[in-house]
């Protein structure tokens, strides 16, 4: 039986997937609600929330993504970096998991990714889990009810987290698969609760896809000056670092709070919606996301909550750091409702230091910018992926290493490009510790970094007076008007300033050892602004 509205060319029927139990099209936030408390996969918590538990997988599984190696893609995929499959195992775990499928209920959502229809993908996302599709229609961008009765999908995610793979059979590591397969459009999801997954293999094949007709595929989050999409800023940095609590201002315009394009016509979010870390969140710093973790439809994934109140624990980290909150763009006052903007006006380059060493803020030249582009030096966060306990210092190319399926240098080249042809300011900001590394020092005050960043965005930043960094060789600001002046020269903040010296120079070695790889591909400007 086939329930909701669906192009009735392209269902799954049609596209060869039969055999299933009941099939849910399509079904809007009250449906999907109703059916994942009618099956048991969560609590209604306030406002009409959907509390939920990813079960053991309480973040994403990197070891376990694999590229399907086909001829089509045998050229142009960073197999470095991502690991092969053989067509003929996937092959076989295509057929193993329909097979797996059969007789169970499904949901599927048509969606798009990316709210600038010239670029946007067209995704079906089938799931096992009513809250999976809950979650992933929160995410991307919704069509219009009209809009289905012609959808074709470019590309269709099936995820079976009941499915458990053979390593042997299929041509993987674990029970747990990931399999992108690029000539059949499709993306195979088994093994794991963990919704992230879902976006983030749309959020991959759009890195893919995009900059094979010139337009930058960016993790960052954006935002722009009130009625002024011109002055528009990107955030770049992996989770933990900051994206979506600094991009959610409120004296601007949020785009977006991770997954963006930069096309020649300027900034659009991939998505329509925020999945925000909710480990330790206030209502007093943060005000508008938490009050999302009490709206209706908001997913709210792996936090303790009280059986009774349904009041949830903002601290309580017993069953992961990586606690989430997924919720539409609209849910933020001040959210654009195009998701669109212009090119970038500032680029902020984010990293979590957890070695203490770099300023909270420094301004990058271009070449600069690039450099660290391609380093993307930050810490991995608790709980942000399997085995992940405390900050680990790690270089990501790109600032999204994990879902870069081309080499660093196609994105690093798009946006030096860019950067060269509509002007930009480039800053790195630091949102790591200061006053010592992690175990010994503090995080970086978010009143802080807010305050730099709302002068480097009002351009009064331009006009402090910078000393040159006698390690990295970027320009840091002296004094800034409400931030300590301690805050801006690291090695003040040290009790020990032998101790930072020491620290440093290991931290310079790393970015030096790290960037060799990336030397016999860059332009002399670039090497001329390497560290070390």
């Amino acid at each position: 039986m086939t329930t909701g509205r669906v192009n009735p060319a392209f269902t799954l029927d049609e596209q060869g997937i039969n055999g299933l139990g009941n099939v849910y099209y399509n079904l809007l936030e009250p449906a999907l609600i109703e059916e994942a408390l009618k099956r048991d996969e969560g609590a209604l918590g306030k406002g009409g929330a959907l509390l939920v538990s990813t079960g053991s997988h309480t973040g994403r599984s990197p070891k376990d993504k694999f590229v399907v190696r086909t001829k089509d893609v045998e050229d142009t995929i960073w197999w470095e970096n991502n690991k092969p499959m053989a067509p003929e195992a996937f092959d076989v775990l295509y057929a193993d998991m329909i097979e797996h499928m059969k007789g169970k209920d499904y949901f599927v959502q048509d969606l798009f990714g990316g709210a600038d229809p010239a670029h946007r993908l067209d995704v079906r996302v089938v799931t096992e889990l009513a809250w999976h599709a809950q979650f992933i229609r929160t995410m991307l961008r919704r069509p219009a009810l009209t809009e289905l009765d012609s959808f074709v999908a470019d590309f269709t995610i099936i995820n079976c987290p009941s499915f458990k793979a053979d390593a042997q059979k299929h041509g993987c590591r674990s029970e747990t698969v990931i399999a992108m397969n690029f000539e059949k459009k499709i993306i195979l999801i088994g093994g794991t609760a963990y919704a992230g997954e879902n976006k983030k293999s749309v959020f991959t094949l759009l890195n893919y896809i995009l900059p094979g007709k010139g337009v930058m595929a960016m993790h960052c989050s954006a935002n722009h000056a009130p009625n002024n999409p011109v002055d528009t800023a990107i955030f770049f940095g992996l989770s933990g670092t900051g994206k979506t609590t600094l991009s959610a201002d409120p004296s601007r315009v949020l785009i977006g709070d991770d997954e963006h394009g930069w096309s020649d016509r300027g900034t659009f979010n991939f998505e329509g919606g925020c999945y925000a870390k909710t480990i330790n969140l206030s209502a007093e710093a943060e005000p508008e996301i938490y009050a999302t973790t009490s709206k209706f439809g908001t997913v709210v994934e792996n936090m303790v909550f009280d059986p009774h109140s349904k009041e949830l624990d903002f601290e309580d980290n017993s069953l992961t750091d990586n606690m989430r909150c997924a919720y539409p763009l609209e849910y933020i006052s001040n959210a654009s409702p195009t998701a669109l903007g212009g090119h970038p006006k500032n680029i902020i380059l984010l990293t979590c230091d957890a070695f203490g060493v770099l300023p909270p803020i420094a301004r990058l030249t271009p070449a600069q910018a690039m450099y660290h582009f391609l380093s993307g030096f930050t810490s991995k966060t608790p709980g942000t992926e399997v085995g992940v306990l405390e900050p680990i210092p790690t270089f990501s190319t790109c600032f999204g290493a994990p879902f870069m399926p081309r080499r660093p240098e196609a994105y690093g080249n798009l946006l030096r490009d860019k950067i060269a042809k509509h002007g930009a300011t480039c800053w790195l900001v630091n949102t790591g510790w200061t006053g010592g590394a992690y175990g010994t020092g503090s995080r970086m005050p978010i009143k802080a970094t807010r305050a730099l960043l709302t002068a480097a965005l009002d351009g009064s930043l331009a006009e402090v007076e910078f000393r040159k960094d006698e390690n990295f060789g970027f320009d840091v600001p002296v004094a800034v008007a409400g931030v300590a002046d301690i805050l801006l020269d690291p090695r003040r903040t040290w009790g020990d300033k032998d101790a930072y010296d020491a620290q440093a120079e290991k931290l310079v070695s790393m970015f030096s050892e790290n960037f060799e790889q990336y030397v016999a591909y860059i332009d002399e400007d670039v090497k001329a602004a390497a560290i070390g």
